[in-house]
């Protein structure tokens, strides 16, 4: 990967010009490298020094947005990292998108399960349609 970069750049050099970028520019510039998808784009630009607020969806990330009814049930990957990022606040910066990453990437790890999800105790049931109905009560509107 690093003599990729490198071929691309014209020689040895860092990605901090990408700080530069608009985001929507640097992950695109990212995701022309070979093996780089919406994912690993948003985590190089959110988790590196770059610090910009690119929001990675992992698994749990996806599942607990589709569970929610932040997006349909089969949105895939590439269309839920833009969809996801579409409902940011336009403020965020690169911390809140961080720390709201890994809120629901903890919860979907410690709560909202693939196969058998703990909806009895799930802190987000009354704004959670499918935990709603998997415990027959009604939902109030999700909010991101």
């Amino acid at each position: 990967m690093l003599r990729e970069v490198g071929q691309r750049c014209g020689g040895p050099c860092n990605l901090e010009f990408l700080a530069d970028m608009p985001i929507p520019e640097a992950r695109a510039w990212l995701e022309a490298l070979p093996g780089v998808g919406p994912k690993t784009s948003a985590a190089v630009l959110l988790f590196s020094n770059l610090r910009r607020p690119a929001m990675p969806v992992d698994s749990h990330h996806h599942r607990v947005a589709q569970r929610l009814g932040l997006i349909g049930p089969k949105v895939g990957e590439a269309a839920a990292h833009a969809q996801l990022e579409a409902l940011l606040p336009p403020g965020w910066d690169a911390q809140l998108v961080y720390d709201h990453h890994e809120a629901l990437m903890f919860h979907g790890q410690k709560c909202c399960y693939f196969h058998t999800p703990a909806c009895g105790r799930c802190v987000l049931l009354e704004r959670c349609p499918t935990g709603q109905a998997r415990t027959n009560q009604s939902a109030a509107p999700a909010l991101l």
